[in-house]
Parts: C-alpha cells; sequence; structure tokens
C-alpha cells in the first residue's frame, strides 16, 4: 500500500512506479497553490484523475466497511433532534437494531409519547411503517423523510457506496484537523435517494462530511459526522448534523437552515433475536 488516505492504499496505486507518479502530481499541485496564495488569490487546487470501476469499487468498499457490521447484529439508541428556526425543536427517540448480512433494520419509537410504539422494519428492498393508532402497515421507500426530520430512511442503513455510486472526480482538502480525500460521485443505479453526492473521507477511511445533490445539481443538503466512537473494535457514527440547503427561515434578516442532529447512545454488538426483524415484531411491542 502507498501511504494513509483511503484514495492512496486503494487499487489505484497499482506499482510503486505509479504512486510515486501520482505523489509527484501532487506536490507540483501544492507548489502551484502556494505560487499562488503568495499572490494573494485563494483556490483549491484539483488533481485530475480518472477511476476504472474496478478502482472505484475497491476505493468506496472501503469506506462502506468501517460503517457496515456484516459479522454481527448492531443495536443502540437514537435521538433524532429535529430544529426549525423560529419555531423551535422537536425530538424523537428510538430503538434501532441492525443485521446487515441480510439487510434488515428494526426501528421503535420510544418518544414522543404520541408515537410510541411507531416502528419501521426493512427486510431486502422492502421497507414497511407500523402505525399501532390504526394497526396498519404502511410500504414506504428508502428517500423519504423520517418522521417529518430532515433525514431520510436510507440515514439508518449500512453504507452501500460501492454498489450505488462511481467516482467521477478527486481532490484533497484539509477539513477542520482532518487531511481528507473528496470524492464526487455518481449514482449508478436509480434507486439511491440523491443522484449524485460529494464525500470527505480522513487518513482512517471515516466520511467525515458529505453533500448530497439533485439530478440537475442542485445542493440538497449537507451533513457532518464530527464524531465516532470504537466500539469492539468497529466505528460506530455517534453524532451526524443534516443541514437542509433548501428549507429554513429568513429571522431578522438572515436565513437559517433547518438540521437534524442524530445522536447514537449506548452501541452494542451483542446478538439480536431473529424476531425483532419481523412486521410481527412490531405488532407485539406497540400492544
Amino acid at each position: 500500500m502507498c501511504g494513509g488516505s483511503i484514495h492512496r492504499s486503494a487499487a489505484t496505486c497499482r506499482s510503486a512506479t505509479t504512486c510515486r507518479g501520482r505523489r509527484r502530481v501532487r506536490r507540483l499541485a501544492r507548489a502551484l497553490f502556494g505560487a499562488v496564495i503568495s499572490l494573494g488569490m485563494v483556490v483549491t487546487p484539483v488533481i485530475a484523475e480518472e477511476f476504472t470501476a474496478e478502482e472505484s469499487r475497491e476505493i468506496l468498499q472501503r469506506v462502506d466497511e468501517q460503517v457496515s457490521y456484516k459479522d454481527r447484529d448492531f443495536a443502540a439508541t437514537y435521538a433524532v433532534t429535529q430544529e426549525r428556526p423560529g419555531e423551535g425543536e422537536s425530538r424523537t427517540v428510538m430503538n434501532m437494531y441492525r443485521r446487515d448480512r441480510e439487510d434488515r433494520y428494526t426501528i421503535i419509537i420510544r418518544e414522543p409519547s404520541q408515537d410510541r410504539g411507531k416502528g419501521y422494519v426493512r427486510i431486502g428492498e422492502n421497507l414497511w411503517l407500523y402505525d399501532p393508532a390504526d394497526g396498519r402497515f404502511t410500504r414506504t421507500r428508502a428517500r423519504d423523510r423520517f418522521e417529518n426530520t430532515n433525514a431520510r430512511n436510507s440515514d439508518f442503513t449500512q453504507s452501500t457506496l460501492a454498489e450505488d455510486y462511481r467516482i467521477v472526480g478527486h481532490t484533497e482538502e484539509q477539513l477542520g484537523v482532518y487531511e481528507t480525500d473528496v470524492y464526487d460521485l455518481e449514482a449508478v443505479t436509480d434507486e439511491v435517494t440523491y443522484p449524485a453526492m460529494r464525500v470527505w473521507i480522513d487518513e482512517n477511511g471515516l466520511v467525515r462530511k458529505f453533500e448530497d445533490y439533485s439530478a440537475s445539481g442542485e445542493h440538497m443538503r449537507t451533513t457532518a459526522i464530527p464524531n465516532y466512537r470504537r466500539v469492539d473494535g468497529r466505528f460506530v457514527p455517534v453524532r451526524m448534523v443534516i443541514q437542509d440547503e433548501l428549507r429554513g427561515r429568513e429571522i431578522d434578516g438572515e436565513f437559517r437552515n433547518e438540521r437534524t442532529v442524530i445522536s447514537v447512545s449506548e452501541p452494542s454488538f451483542d446478538d439480536v433475536s431473529d424476531m425483532v426483524f419481523t412486521r410481527a415484531y412490531l405488532e407485539q411491542v406497540a400492544d
């Protein structure tokens, strides 16, 4: 492997010669960037690189593997706080259960009291919402809003970047304290929530930020993931901040965006009963 970032450790460095050549390109770009800065101009150095389908998949698969748990079940408590400027906050607390190897997850809402017992269950490509008020299951979609927040149902599944996207651009950028590889992604399937993304990956292969875009290139959302926790040798994102770039309100002459903050506590990789990942379980816990 060449270097420590996801980009440099992936298949793009197929040989020592190739890797050294790309390093020379980066050094040259940085030198030119420094020269421009000295003239009082501010730009972002862009390193033009092309990725084969195999290279793209390998890079994104490494990112997926950091936060997908194929060998263990996962459970945690999630608190989802919706911030609407001028209207205050609302909070949803829920139990989350994931079984990534079978592409299943179950959500049981505990708070607020009027929504207690509502739940979601995903089995493969099928996602149902259960409302105990009428005892009915409604089919919903991964791209739909979660409980009228800025989060989408797809935000709670395992990471599948390698299956859903390909890399079409790459730069390097300092993001706060993190040196990151920034990848522009284009969807390879119509099943994704957003057809284009930009992701910031740190030297540990962890996503620190991503932006979602529409098919026309409109910036829809920005998500920051400032905090991860190491649990049983695995990384768990424990704080995510989602900003809606289109929804908000002007207050005192300033536009303030809606935000959703997701906090994760009590993460566990203990075995979860098979029953939890069924529609019958949602009916049972709601009684």
